[in-house]
């Protein structure tokens, strides 16, 4: 279980059995998705959780305020698309005021359909920054890729978000091979004429089909040579730690960054600060677990604050040591990255 570090009682830290501090929490507010992404959803429409089970507004304020007592540092609100969710803008004001608390960070992760016109008002709720998804640059593959043809509406949200000043703008790209991995160099242009931080992912077994095929990972080492192929990169030399991502710059001092996320040929999770909590208020312990912990039934069951951090540092104490994508024995998740949040 997690120590007071200090006499405080706002200075403790979550930390796993392995030693690893919980400084990251991912809080899925919706199942819900306008987007229908092949490698998410390919069977169209998700089965929906019953509305009373999805945490409420006060339910997601009060347990995000106990992990902040607990040392997290950044919350970052997922989906789905979290911006179906009626009223975030409401939800971001609540989670915001955490910041005199210990909170140093709020962000936020979007199909980008919704920031054209809402961009500004997430701003003045007191979001920090955004992360954007953005898998072609090209209208026909990103329609092949989503299900939606709103490649323009998107592409506008970006420039919404930056005009809002949402800021640093993460530009995430799932890469498949066979899909777009001819574009790796387009995007690494794109992030040199908009100054975005461009972040490529490798394709990861958390398809609704479960077609997942270790031959479709276009691979980190890949992009990277791709890129530095045509634009020279430099190691930023930023510690790894926690981050998820290799990050280089431009060696030709171009505005911009890439980072590379690759956590089937590169695993990072021997330094994994993150915990999720999905929108029906189940808490995850890894990306790829197949147990589930329900920190709504233990908040529906009228448990004291004491009793609600007991049982959230008994389940960090249950994080795995890594994934298991590598092993023959893998077993994907039940379910999709549209229920359990990027």
């Amino acid at each position: 279980m997690s120590q007071v570090l200090t006499g405080s009682t706002t200075s403790r830290t979550l930390r796993d059995s392995y030693g690893r501090a919980i400084r990251d929490l991912r809080v899925s507010i919706t199942d819900r998705c306008n987007f229908r992404c092949f490698y998410c959803l390919p069977h169209g429409e998700p089965p929906i959780a019953p509305k009373e089970q999805m945490l409420s507004f006060e339910e997601i304020e009060h347990v995000c305020e106990i992990f902040v007592e607990l040392g997290i540092e950044k919350i970052r609100l997922t989906g789905g698309e979290p911006m179906m969710r009626r009223g975030i803008e409401t939800l971001i004001r609540k989670i915001a005021k955490l910041k005199g608390a210990g909170l140093s960070d709020l962000a936020l992760t979007t199909n980008g359909y919704f920031l054209p016109e809402r961009a500004e008002g997430l701003k003045e709720a007191g979001l920090d920054r955004i992360t954007i998804s953005l898998d072609s640059l090209k209208r026909d593959v990103f329609k092949q890729m989503t299900g939606v043809d709103v490649l323009d509406k998107v592409l506008a949200g970006i420039v919404a978000a930056r005009n809002a000043k949402l800021d640093p703008i993460k530009i995430n790209a799932v890469i498949v091979r066979g899909h777009n991995e001819d574009e790796v160099v387009d995007f690494a242009a794109f992030a040199r004429e908009h100054d975005v931080k461009m972040r490529f992912i490798e394709f990861m077994p958390l398809d609704s089909g479960h077609d997942w095929s270790r031959d479709d990972v276009f691979s980190g080492r890949e992009i990277r040579e791709q890129i530095n192929e045509r634009f020279p990169l430099v190691n930023m030399g930023v510690k790894r730690g926690s981050e998820t991502s290799a990050r280089y710059r431009f060696a030709d001092g171009a505005p911009g960054e890439i980072g590379i996320i690759a956590p089937v040929t590169e695993p990072f999770c021997g330094a994994c600060s993150r915990i999720r909590l999905t929108a029906d208020g189940q808490i995850r312990t890894c990306l790829f677990s197949t147990v589930e912990h329900s920190l709504r039934d233990v908040l529906r069951s009228g448990a004291s604050r004491a009793e609600i951090i007991d049982y959230i540092e008994s389940v960090v104490m249950k994080k795995e040591p890594r994934h298991y994508i590598n092993d023959p024995a893998f077993v994907a998740p039940s379910r999709t990255m549209s229920f359990i949040g990027g």
